[in-house]
C-alpha cells in the first residue's frame, strides 16, 4: 500500500466516507473503496450507503445517481469535470423536444445519462439489467431506449422488441473492431471473448458472451478457460486480476492500441480523492425538482431489477 493509499484511507475514516467506486477506475482507487462495481451495483450501494460522505470515483452521471436516491448524503467527486461521451450525445432539451414531436413514447434511459434526462424518462436500466427492464415495460408502449444505440440494439436482439433508438455511443466502446478482435482470437485461440454490450454488433457476433462488467467477473469466475479476452475499457482488467489472480486477462485491442482507455474515467486520481476528502469539494449538486422528477425511474428500475 502506498502512502497515499495510507493518507487516504485515514481520511476516508475521519470524514465518515463511502468511498464508491466504478469497475473503469485506476488501480489504485479500486484498491481503497468500499464498493467496486457496475453502475447497478453502485446504485444499490449509493442507496443503501449510511456513511455521511459518499466520495463518487467514476463519471459525473453515475455521482449525480448517487444524490438522486440518497439526497441527505453530501456526495463527492474527485474531477466534476469527469464526463461521459455517451451521456453528451443526448442532450436534454434535444430529448423534450423529441419528446413533444413524439407523445405517447415509453422512454427507457440507459443509466448513462445526465439527472435532467432521467428526469424526462420513465425508467432506467444499465447494461446488467436492460433485458429484464425492456420486458416489463407495458406491451402496448412504443419504446424510445437512449443513449446508446448499441445497447439498445443488443436488447432487441435479446428480447425480439423492436424500439427507437437514440443515436449515441461510446467513443471507448467505438474503438473495438471486428478486425481488431479477429486479430487477438487468432492469437490466443484458447480464450473466450468476453464483450460489453456497448460494442458494435459485428464486435459483439465475435464475443463468446456479452454481458455487463459485473457478470464478466462471475463469467469468467466460473468457466473453465484459464485466459479471457476483455473487451471494453482497460480499468476492468485491475478487478478481474484482483479477484481472480489463477487466471489471465489479455485487453481487447482496438486499431489503434493494445487496450481501450477512458479518458473521462481516467480523470479521477487518487491525490484529487484525497484532495476532495481533506476539502470536501467538489460536490455533486443538484435541484430539488430534479430530483424529484429523476428519481422515480430510478426507483423504478432498482425494483424491477429485484423481482
Amino acid at each position: 500500500m502506498t502512502s497515499v493509499q495510507r493518507k487516504f484511507l485515514q481520511l476516508k475514516m475521519e470524514r465518515k466516507a463511502v468511498v464508491l467506486a466504478h469497475n473503469y477506475q485506476r488501480r489504485e482507487i479500486q484498491e481503497v473503496a468500499d464498493f467496486v462495481g457496475d453502475s447497478l451495483g453502485l446504485s444499490y450501494a449509493a442507496q443503501q450507503a449510511k456513511g455521511e460522505i459518499i466520495l463518487f470515483c467514476g463519471v459525473h452521471f453515475m455521482a449525480e445517481t448517487a444524490k438522486i436516491v440518497n439526497p441527505e448524503k453530501k456526495v463527492l467527486m474527485p474531477d466534476l469535470n469527469a464526463g461521459c461521451s455517451l451521456a453528451d450525445s443526448c442532450p436534454a432539451d434535444k430529448l423534450a423536444d423529441y419528446l413533444k414531436e413524439n407523445p405517447g413514447l415509453y422512454v427507457v434511459s440507459y443509466v448513462n445519462c445526465t439527472a435532467a434526462v432521467k428526469a424526462l424518462s420513465d425508467v432506467i436500466c444499465t447494461s446488467g439489467n436492460a433485458e429484464r427492464i425492456v420486458n416489463q415495460v407495458p406491451p402496448d408502449r412504443e419504446i424510445l431506449f437512449l443513449p446508446d444505440r448499441n445497447l439498445g440494439d443488443w436488447v432487441m436482439q435479446k428480447t425480439g422488441k423492436k424500439m427507437r433508438l437514440w443515436d449515441g455511443d461510446c467513443y471507448v466502446h467505438m474503438e473495438f473492431t471486428a478486425a481488431s478482435i479477429d486479430r487477438v482470437r487468432k492469437e490466443h485461440p484458447e480464450a473466450p471473448v468476453v464483450a460489453h454490450p456497448e460494442c458494435t454488433r459485428s464486435v459483439r457476433a465475435l464475443a463468446d458472451e456479452v454481458c455487463s462488467t459485473e457478470k464478466m467477473v462471475s463469467f469468467c469466475q466460473t468457466h473453465p478457460a484459464k485466459t479471457f479476452i476483455v473487451v471494453t475499457e482497460e480499468g476492468m482488467l485491475h478487478r478481474l486480476k484482483r479477484e481472480l489472480p489463477g487466471k489471465n486477462f489479455i485487453p481487447g485491442p482496438t486499431d489503434h492500441c493494445a487496450c481501450a482507455e477512458c479518458r473521462y474515467m481516467k480523470m479521477n486520481t487518487l491525490e484529487k480523492a484525497v484532495s476532495a476528502l481533506e476539502n470536501l469539494a467538489p460536490e455533486v449538486v443538484l435541484s430539488p425538482e430534479i430530483i424529484a422528477k429523476a428519481k422515480p425511474p430510478i426507483e423504478r428500475m432498482l425494483n424491477w431489477s429485484r423481482k
